[in-house]
């Protein structure tokens, strides 16, 4: 019998290219085509979030003739789309969506939460099209040792606040 993470992890619906780590994180990571090297996309609250890094990264590594592999087909952010990137900007683009899906979660959450006497059993949705009104910047994003990108949700927050 599996403990109780796995067993959730097994009722919610999954995406391409993540897993959840055993303290409740979702990563990301893809391989780059042609050499053995794995390309980390990071760590995020939400699965919604690691599914849109591994798609950002997947379409810029790959750039598959049809879309319809991808978690969310629709929400592929345009600035990737004619764009030859190296992997590291890659890595980069990748990591910034995921942190704007985590970001945009985190708020949808605040409203949920202000409303939540109203709604008390409404699941949260990825509004696609809100998502996408941001003008997401990433000047601000530390590197660690490992050339793993890392910022918080809270400290995404505050650069947008910023900006």
């Amino acid at each position: 019998m599996g403990s109780n993470i796995e067993e959730n992890a097994a009722h919610q619906r999954k995406y391409k290219g993540i897993r959840r780590r055993k303290w409740g994180k979702w990563v990301s990571e893809i391989r780059v085509p042609g050499s053995q090297e794995r390309l980390w996309l990071g760590s995020y609250a939400t699965q919604e979030a690691a599914a849109m890094a591994h798609d950002v990264a997947f379409y810029c590594l790959r750039r598959p003739r049809s879309l319809d592999g991808l978690n969310f087909p629709s929400m592929l952010p345009a600035s990737v789309v004619h764009a030859e990137l190296s992997p590291k900007s890659v890595q980069k683009a990748a990591s910034d969506a995921g942190m704007g899906v985590d970001a945009q979660m985190v708020l949808n959450k605040d409203k949920t939460d202000e409303n939540e006497n109203e709604n008390s059993g409404a699941t949260q949705v990825l509004d696609e099209k809100q998502f996408w009104e941001y003008d997401y910047e990433f000047e601000d994003c530390g590197t660690s040792e490992e050339g793993e990108l890392n910022i918080s949700v809270e400290d995404y927050l505050k650069t947008q606040v910023d900006h």
